[in-house]
């Protein structure tokens, strides 16, 4: 049975473990050189409790992680403080085993609940499977950076899916931080 939870320290080398083929081998990242897993807490520490960083696993007794999912701030200008920009990897091993999706699922429920607006998923050009997932879960095609990034010897694009979350206030309570919330599914 897969579980989400929320992802720890220990959890990074995992993560980085995930993540290092995508850069090495795909264009789904745009980093040239896998990050470390001390990289990767830090980047963790950086959310500041704010935004989540979920895994996926397989039970108690296997303890491996399938897949991870986070949220980052989508512009350091204070105007854009309840947008925020989603990230998902899962193992190669798990692929199509529905972790993706819940994992997903859980990351967007979970943003719902802190009360941020819109969740804003960039996608390396082509992709089906993420955009399929990206659909799954509510977001919607809002745009194409045409050739924006180098890599492999090509240009890619990249395609912008936004979420709404949740319909605006006027005026927004700020977000509840996700040290607070902790991972929702509804």
């Amino acid at each position: 049975m897969i579980a989400i939870r929320a992802a720890t320290p220990d959890d990074a080398g995992s993560i980085a473990a995930i993540y290092a083929p995508h850069v090495l081998m795909g264009t789904v990242s745009f980093e040239t050189q896998p990050p470390e897993a001390r990289t990767m807490r830090t980047r963790m520490a950086a959310s500041e409790g704010l935004y989540p960083w979920l895994v996926a696993t397989q039970g108690e007794a296997a303890g491996g992680v399938l897949g991870y999912a986070y949220a980052t701030r989508f512009s350091e200008r204070d105007a854009y403080r309840w947008a925020v920009e989603t990230t998902i990897y899962v193992a190669d091993a798990a692929q199509r085993q529905g972790a993706g999706r819940l994992l997903y699922e859980a990351l967007v429920d979970t943003l719902r609940a802190q009360g941020f607006a819109q969740a804003i998923g960039r996608i390396a050009l082509p992709s089906e499977p993420s955009i399929a997932l990206h659909e799954a879960v509510g977001f919607r095609r809002a745009g194409v950076f045409r050739e924006i990034g180098w890599k492999n010897g090509r240009w890619i694009d990249v395609g912008l899916w936004q979420c709404e979350l949740a319909e605006p206030d006027n005026p927004p309570a700020e977000p509840r931080r996700f040290a607070d919330v902790g991972v929702v599914r509804t």
